[in-house]
């Protein structure tokens, strides 16, 4: 790129130099696909940056981005760039006015741009959004008072570089590439959300990893149909497509999510793509509607493909080990060639007939999906990565020896990772831990959360929070398994993560502040409850009911069951979780869980084996007969 560190802005001068007329963007206008090269994708963000500055956009301030994807979306933020702004891409699923004012206000964002269908999101709002001083709207619908269009910013920047020659430049020239892209907000489904600080470098970096563990052929074709503002799509679809001289095309969109979803089918054979980004709940998707049309084709044609899907099956294996022993496997390399011509070519032609692969990521995809895709020629290769990290850490690819099934793929280089137990130490390899990375790619830190920082980033270590191995007989192949908590384990062998409770007990209960369950081979599930005793005393006294005296304590312990009971049939969150993992008994933490008390380890995660520790002849009371009592004296003590 011609710089070490390159910004976002050297990588989209490189290669816009490079693939100058080639094609890099499809879209579907009216009827008709649509194509917009380099060179062109690069101008249009250049004359929105012009346009961005002659608003009176300064160096780092932020615009908030919210749209479906489209190439109006991509060329707003190479504009808001190269302005030396910072990019606030907000989901266009987002829907309640909290969620959306929220990030619009703890972002700063002085200017807003929205299209059509997400317009009135945005109006509803705009009066609750004090710094807000501009709506800039895509398309050309009838404006409200403060809105202007986004052709508007654009025939500003033509008439601002006319009048004012090499003022961009200079602007550009001052970009850095530890300054930032974009604040990407985390989901936030019961809190406020954090502002994912992520730096022109930290782009650029996850880019050149990519490169290490996976690779595609020039002129390929990339559908996207993951929205635009999540950083995968960034990465792992525009961003490295460009570098790789590919072409990206974005689903047409619609009033929402569901009209998108059912343009899917369409866009994937008038574009044909060689490559798609894809999540679990698609992949399933697409199983369930290749084998509803096999169905429909008769018992016979559904008894060849159940055959041709099993001797695939067996005969890839996990993949890496594919077709060994040969000796034995040679007939089935004979079958699967025969029966992927007969069989599976017709379903890989609705998908375009060019199909090479999809790139999986956002959630763990089962291997048994792993399997089925790779048997009909259409495999998906799982990678893992969260937000903070850009978000690439590792991937699968094709070969031999870049792929094995359950595995979330090789991890990108250059990176340093290492698989932690609960005090922070390393553990060998095939030892199950915390994943640790450290890397170009590990965000700048939560935009205005310096203490969430902190516990996340320690010592330049990013602490995901997410739990794995790295394989023992091949280092570079890293398998995630779930959140950093322990499992369960019944008297019966079963395992069972527990940590899903634990967040939702905790976070949609005002009366419990955290918990722990414990089953060790055990009869039936423990649980210990940090109560939030302020809340429980003050609904004591509401009751009548006196806080420090028997008759108030068993109040408050009832309260505390009724939480937990909630979860149970009949109660408001019946379903959620097994009920045979649900707990049959109650211990009252004395105090809460604290790094004080070594509860809590540097990063404020909770480490289970000392909260065993410290209550272990409390659990064990409460496998006694009077221990398992809700109004047992320990727990009228304790409350």
């Amino acid at each position: 790129m011609g710089k070490e560190r390159p910004t976002i802005i050297d990588f989209v001068d490189k290669y816009a130099g490079i693939y100058g007329s080639e094609t890099f963007l499809r879209e579907k206008v009216g009827d008709v696909w649509t194509e917009t090269s380099y060179a062109d994708t690069r101008n249009e963000g250049r004359l929105l940056a012009a346009g961005f500055m002659a608003l009176g956009l300064e160096k780092g301030q932020r615009v908030a981005l919210i749209s479906e994807g489209r190439n109006k979306w991509i060329f707003t933020e190479l504009g808001i760039l190269y302005a030396g702004g910072v990019n606030v891409p907000l989901s266009f699923k987002l829907e309640s006015d909290h969620d959306l004012n929220f990030r619009i206000n703890h972002s700063d964002s002085r200017f807003i741009v929205a299209s059509q269908s997400q317009i009135e999101k945005v109006r509803r709002v705009v009066s609750q959004c004090p710094a807000l001083e501009k709506i800039i709207v895509m398309d050309d619908i009838p404006l409200e008072e403060g809105e202007m269009y986004l052709s508007e910013i654009r025939f500003m920047g033509e008439r601002f570089l006319r009048e004012h020659p090499g003022e961009l430049e200079k602007r550009t020239a001052t970009v850095g590439p530890d300054d930032y892209a974009n604040i990407s907000y985390t989901s936030g489904t019961t809190a406020d959300p954090k502002g994912i600080l992520l730096t022109h470098r930290n782009y650029t970096a996850n880019v050149e990893q990519c490169n290490s563990v996976i690779s595609i052929g020039k002129k390929w074709v990339m559908l996207i149909i993951l929205p635009l503002d999540h950083c995968f799509a960034h990465v792992a679809g525009f961003y490295y497509m460009m570098c790789n001289g590919g072409s990206i095309a974005t689903v047409p969109g619609g009033k929402n999510a569901v009209t998108m979803l059912k343009n899917i089918p369409s866009a994937i054979r008038e574009t044909r793509p060689h490559v798609m980004l894809s999540v679990p709940a698609i992949s399933r998707n697409f199983r369930k509607n290749i084998e509803s049309g096999v169905r429909k084709k008769g018992p016979s044609v559904w008894k060849l493909y159940s055959f041709a899907l099993d001797n695939a099956i067996r005969y890839n294996r996990e993949y890496w080990n594919m077709g060994r022993p040969f000796v034995t496997q040679w007939w089935r390399a004979v079958l699967k060639v025969l029966f992927d011509a007969v069989v599976f070519k017709g379903i890989r032609e609705n998908f375009g007939g060019r199909f090479k692969f999809f790139v999986g990521g956002g959630a763990l995809l089962d291997i048994e999906l792993q399997r089925y895709f790779c048997a009909i020629g259409m495999p998906v290769f799982q990678g893992y990565g969260l937000s903070e990290a850009t978000p690439v850490i590792c991937a699968n690819s094709e070969g031999r020896d870049c792929a094995r099934f359950g595995s979330s793929g090789r991890t990108v280089r250059p990176m340093d990772i290492k698989i932690c137990d609960e005090d922070g130490k390393e553990v060998p390899h095939g030892v199950t831990g915390e994943i640790v990375i450290r890397g170009e790619n590990v965000m700048a830190g939560y935009w205005k959360n310096p203490e969430a920082t902190a516990k996340t980033i320690v010592d330049g270590w990013l602490h995901t929070g997410d739990r794995g191995y790295i394989c023992v007989d091949n280092p570079r192949f890293l398998y995630v398994t779930g959140r950093f908590k322990s499992l369960l384990i019944s008297s019966d062998g079963e395992k069972y993560s527990p940590e899903g409770y634990e967040d939702s007990l905790a976070d949609g209960s005002a009366y419990i502040d955290s918990s722990v369950l414990y089953n060790n081979q055990s009869p039936y599930t423990v649980v210990i409850v940090v109560p939030n005793r302020s809340l429980l005393y003050d609904a004591a006294r509401s009751a009548g009911k006196n806080p420090d005296d028997e008759d108030g304590r068993k109040y408050m312990l009832d309260i505390i069951q009724g939480e937990l009971d909630s979860y149970r049939n009949g109660g408001r969150h019946q379903g959620m979780f097994p009920e045979k993992w649900l707990p049959s008994a109650v211990v009252v933490a004395d105090e809460p869980f604290t790094e004080q008390n070594g509860m809590l380890n540097s990063t404020s995660k909770m480490v289970r084996r000392k909260v065993e520790a410290r209550y272990a002849d409390r659990i064990e009371y409460a496998f006694t007969p009077e221990g398992k009592q809700l109004y047992n004296p320990k727990n009228i003590a304790s409350i």
